[in-house]
């Protein structure tokens, strides 16, 4: 049995890029950059099969005079002869991956196509279409090994929890989960790294010599912000990784030095977090971090941050997501502008190099616009990020806002393109937005 995951290339779509000024250009972000975590996992699940994972972002940006996608997909599926072909989608990639199953099935209609990732449990609706035979929703790495099983043996799908079968377009769940299926700890599976050594060398950001891989400590988040597509992925829940799990992993992985901590927030538990640096310490596991935390906890808890930056914390992904209060408020962020500065101070103080993002809306004026760049000028941070607010389908956002979204072109929703009607004409908006990407201390990218 012949399993071939695939990691669909990124959306092109940047719309901040096109009408930044030239000296911004260099600092907006053209792409997201790190291995597939979710399909190294489902590999390690599969190893006993022959499997083999294509990171198509990876080749992209290995050769990027690779032929088209279509003509690539057929490459690899003709020389492989895989029997199954899984594809992880998020809103962004939606179209890729369906043109990898259109590809798959017009080469051999017989291909049983897998669909998994974070789209298929916020927008399972999207997967009805003729090209997808199965869809395996949520943390799926044993739910895939249980169809790879079943389709080897002949047998009938009907008995694996929680799976649904397209029939006719229309998708039908075999049976609902009764085994509680807890990935971060009873239930983890190692991810298999080997397989991404083709691409290794794409991991590389912030003009480090060394790649960085992704790892997670968490899943989920309690938080509830209304752009968010994290929370509702896994039902408001949150699941810590065990401790020993995390440094087991960490020693696995000598190849990387540099570890992007894969959570929505990395310090919601701070004990937790403080005794996985103590043992990082104890084990002389010597990397450098990067990670998500929120501002209001850094201000909470200064010791922590001091603590993490000792022990090779070097980054910190930071969501300002606006300056104002009342904004705030709207995107369910429970948290207070005013806390900004002083976060940025403790980070400072500690050589930690802070990425401060804010979310600009759809509505924004000149004279908000003006504000933002002011608050943002007196208030620098070594990288930032502007990008724009997207109602993600699956959000509370989404929810709030589904009457007003104008363009449903899903390889816009990655927050580099309007899909709202704005306030300004839209090329002055992009114009403004482009134009806050030069406010920031540091002269590099993430």
């Amino acid at each position: 049995m012949k399993i071939l995951l695939i990691n669909p290339p990124r959306s092109p779509e940047n719309k901040i890029l096109e009408y930044a000024p030239e000296e911004a250009k260099h600092f907006v972000h053209k792409k997201l950059i790190g291995p597939p975590l979710g399909l190294l996992t489902v590999a390690a699940a599969l190893k006993d099969f022959d499997v083999m994972l294509i990171d198509m972002k990876g080749e992209y940006d290995l050769i990027p005079d690779t032929p088209p996608l279509a003509e690539l997909t057929h490459k690899y599926i003709e020389e492989f002869q895989p029997d199954i072909v899984g594809v992880t989608f998020i809103a962004s990639e939606f179209p890729y991956g369906m043109e990898l199953f259109r590809e798959a099935k017009k080469y051999n209609s017989k291909i049983l196509t897998v669909a998994g990732g974070l789209h298929t449990v916020l927008s399972l609706e999207d997967f009805t279409c003729s090209e997808v035979d199965l869809v395996c929703p949520g943390q799926s790495a044993a739910m895939f090994r249980e169809v790879v099983i079943a389709h080897s043996q002949h047998k009938s799908f009907e008995y694996i929890d929680g799976l649904y079968i397209n029939e006719n377009n229309i998708l039908r769940l075999t049976r609902p989960i009764h085994k509680t299926f807890n990935a971060s700890r009873e239930d983890f599976i190692m991810p298999d790294r080997s397989l991404l050594q083709r691409w290794i060398s794409t991991y590389i950001v912030g003009g480090r010599p060394v790649p960085a891989t992704y790892l997670f400590t968490s899943l989920g988040c309690p938080y509830e912000c209304s752009f968010c597509s994290i929370w509702p992925q896994f039902n408001k829940h949150f699941y810590q990784r065990e401790l020993e799990s995390i440094i087991d992993e960490l020693k696995q992985i000598p190849e990387y030095k540099i570890v992007r901590f894969a959570d929505a927030n990395t310090i919601v538990d701070v004990n937790f977090i403080s005794r996985l640096f103590d043992r990082i310490l104890e084990e002389k596991i010597d990397k450098e971090y990067v990670m998500d935390i929120r501002f209001d906890t850094a201000v909470k808890h200064p010791w922590l941050i001091e603590k993490l930056a000792k022990a090779g914390l070097k980054v910190v992904i930071c969501g300002f997501e606006s300056f104002r209060d009342e904004e705030l408020k709207k995107y369910n962020k429970s948290s207070e502008a005013a806390l900004i500065k002083e976060a940025i101070s403790i980070f400072d103080k500690n050589g930690i190099m802070l990425r401060g993002n804010y979310v600009v809306p759809n509505d924004y004026t000149g004279s908000d616009f003006q504000a933002l760049s002011d608050y943002a000028s007196m208030h620098p941070v070594v990288y930032a990020g502007y990008t724009i607010l997207t109602p993600m389908p699956g959000t509370l956002l989404y929810q709030e806002m589904k009457n007003e979204i104008i363009d449903h072109d899903l390889l816009k929703y990655n927050f580099f393109n309007c899909v709202l009607k704005t306030k300004l004409p839209l090329e002055k908006f992009y114009e403004n937005v482009g134009k806050l990407w030069l406010i920031k201390k540091g002269t590099d990218v993430i």
